[in-house]
């Protein structure tokens, strides 16, 4: 899944676009609707379903009253370093998290088997 965001745009009336090899792609494309960011600017996310292909180049426009010409910015596929380390870490986390909660869950329903609930008055 690959992101496109615009922000801080103004007037609200904005086109994101995503192009394969310079040709518009309309199929696995989702959009938010300008979205207002609270300071009479807004922002607008694209997403796009995408399988790779080797030597294809996949690209975000974006086209609107306050640039000259479309921004176009490609994606590249080349991750750097310090953002697959982030990655790694983030999951790394979820992983150690998740393992120890499953760890208090099962200590905690191995202790309340041993105990029986008296209810008072």
């Amino acid at each position: 899944m690959l992101t496109c965001y615009a922000f801080s745009f103004y007037p609200k009336t904005i086109k994101v676009s995503w192009l394969r090899d310079g040709q518009e792609i309309t199929s696995g494309v989702t959009s938010t609707e300008e979205l207002p960011d609270g300071d009479w600017y807004y922002q607008i996310h694209s997403n796009l379903e995408y399988q790779p292909r080797s030597g294809e180049k996949i690209s975000c426009r974006v086209e609107h009253a306050s640039l000259k010409e479309p921004l176009i910015t490609d994606w590249d596929p080349s991750m750097p370093e310090s953002e697959r380390n982030q990655l790694a870490i983030g999951a790394s986390g979820l992983i150690l998290g998740l393992v120890l909660s499953l760890a208090g869950f099962i200590y905690y329903k191995r202790k309340a088997r041993g105990r029986i609930l008296v209810p008072t008055h």
